[in-house]
């Protein structure tokens, strides 16, 4: 399977500094979107560690050989290295009364053949799209979404909720943290969005689909995505890493072959 990614960050319409920070290391086939939270700076140098972190000792790993274990193994290893990551970051933030209370949602992809492994912490979250099917590989950890599974409120009166920003893990708060990873199985055609919640709490899910599934780039769909986030207020940081995957690759012609 061959992959083809694009990733972009903006500020958004009402924050004046972006908290958000976004890697794509195509040699590894590994992407990591960070949102940040905490302090005036506070949270970009939470998220900017964590990415930076992530593509680094992961990175390694998986040149190293990585890319060829198991499902399990690499399971192990995404674990591992959040884990290390958290430990950075929490010992910065208790080191420096600058970065206090810093901490960073995460979610991340490992493409390896036909399969992905996606890892999460927070409300950062990871769809993908397979044919006009949007689906949400993700699960939020957050409070609203705890009192879904509980049964004390829908998830139509979830939309409307004003406590929506409240997760239950995150990176950099606590010593220890968990990554939830689930692997799934990879289709010729397959559109993966990889977003913070300066997306998904903006556009809905049919106008996250409607935009996938339209006509032109993966530059073009990630800077509609944006703007349709700011169109609808922009109220925070807006960050977006689209993965495509291809059975083969696309053959160009004689013109652009000549010309690189």
């Amino acid at each position: 399977m061959n992959f083809e990614y694009f990733a972009q960050t903006d500020p958004g319409l009402i924050r004046d500094n972006n908290e958000d920070s976004v890697v794509v290391d195509d040699e590894n086939q590994l992407v990591v979107l960070a949102d940040g939270m905490g302090g005036y700076n506070a949270g970009e140098v939470a998220s900017a560690m964590a990415t930076s972190f992530v593509k680094t000792e992961l990175g390694r790993w998986l040149q190293e050989g990585g890319n060829e274990a198991s499902s399990r193994e690499l399971k192990r290893a995404m674990e591992i290295c959040i884990d290390n990551a958290n430990r950075s970051i929490f010992n910065a933030a208790n080191a420096n009364h600058a970065y206090a209370g810093m901490g960073t949602t995460l979610v991340m992809g490992v493409f390896v053949g036909n399969r992905v492994m996606v890892g999460h912490v927070g409300d950062s979250r990871c769809y993908r799209l397979r044919g006009t099917t949007l689906q949400q590989l993700s699960r939020d950890h957050s409070l609203l979404q705890e009192q879904i599974d509980a049964g004390l409120i829908t998830e139509e009166q979830a939309q409307f909720a004003t406590h929506k920003n409240l997760v239950t893990r995150a990176l950099g708060v606590e010593d220890t943290v968990l990554l939830e990873v689930n692997e799934f199985r990879v289709e010729d055609g397959d559109i993966y969005l990889f977003c913070s919640d300066g997306l998904s709490d903006m556009v809905a899910d049919q106008g996250l689909a409607a935009i996938l599934q339209s006509e032109g780039s993966l530059e073009g769909k990630s800077c509609a995505l944006v703007d349709a986030a700011n169109n609808s207020g922009g109220r925070d940081n807006i960050s977006v890493i689209l993965a495509y995957a291809r059975a083969k690759p696309v053959r160009r012609g004689l013109l652009s072959r000549m010309l690189g």
